[in-house]
């Protein structure tokens, strides 16, 4: 596992819960002074059963803290993100005697968009989630935020080469499929069935060209409003759900 330290701290009550829940490393809990109810008694209860420090801090001290607008009252202080590698996202898939559905995202920037496709993933069974190191977001406190917790539990490998990545995996027997509104191709009349990765474009500029010569194949989302793109983060989710359908 590769280990970089982008982060050391989560933030929010559903992300916490769910770390807690996880096998992360979690070096203290800090809770908002007068936080006692709700969620925030259950944070308590968990982290006390497994032995995970708990201390409580004044408003200001966990404003200036605070890496994200709305910490909920609660900020966990954490070992560094651990990124996967490409074998070890084939692993999980051999663990769960499954055919292999990765997502690759092609410099995906906005940490909100990032987040939300790591919750759809993770949701709709992907293995992993392969990102770029350089020109895109990588995972902090507010893409564990938007993640509901979610990428406590989802594969994320960074690769210093896409297209290398996306090489190897073809050579495992992945095939490669984009999303791209140029062509005729529609998603659901793609066979998602088998081995199969995933490819969404930035936000702005959809796949680079270079990562589209790659793919074996490209598909688009119809839309018929007077809007031609969508988010990044519900592109995936709606090519995701369909794969999710045929793959059973």
């Amino acid at each position: 596992m590769e280990k970089e330290n982008y982060q050391d701290q989560i933030e929010g009550r559903n992300a916490v819960l769910e770390l807690l829940n996880s096998d992360r490393e979690i070096n203290k809990i800090l809770i908002q002074t007068g936080e006692k109810h709700g969620s925030i008694r259950k944070i308590i209860a968990v982290a006390k059963e497994k032995k995970v420090l708990v201390q409580m801090v004044d408003k200001n001290k966990m404003e200036h803290m605070a890496q994200t607008p709305s910490y909920q009252g609660v900020i966990a202080m954490v070992a560094p993100f651990h990124y996967a590698t490409i074998e070890d996202i084939l692993q999980e898939a051999k663990n769960r005697q499954e055919d292999p559905l990765v997502v690759i995202l092609d410099g995906i920037e906005d940490v909100h968009n990032l987040g939300s496709i790591i919750r759809t993933a993770e949701t709709a069974g992907v293995h992993g989630v392969i990102i770029p190191k350089r020109r895109a977001a990588s995972v902090n406190a507010t893409v564990v935020k938007t993640s509901a917790g979610a990428v406590q539990y989802m594969k994320v490998a960074r690769v210093n080469n896409l297209n290398d990545a996306i090489s190897q995996l073809q050579e495992k027997g992945l095939w490669i499929i984009g999303t791209d509104m140029a062509v005729k191709t529609k998603y659901y009349e793609q066979d998602w069935k088998g081995p199969m990765g995933i490819v969404i474009g930035n936000e702005g500029t959809g796949m680079s060209q270079l990562v589209k010569k790659h793919c074996d194949g490209l598909v688009h989302i119809p839309m018929k409003g007077k809007i031609d793109s969508l988010n990044a983060s519900v592109s995936a989710g709606i090519v995701l759900y369909e794969a999710l359908k045929q793959r059973g």
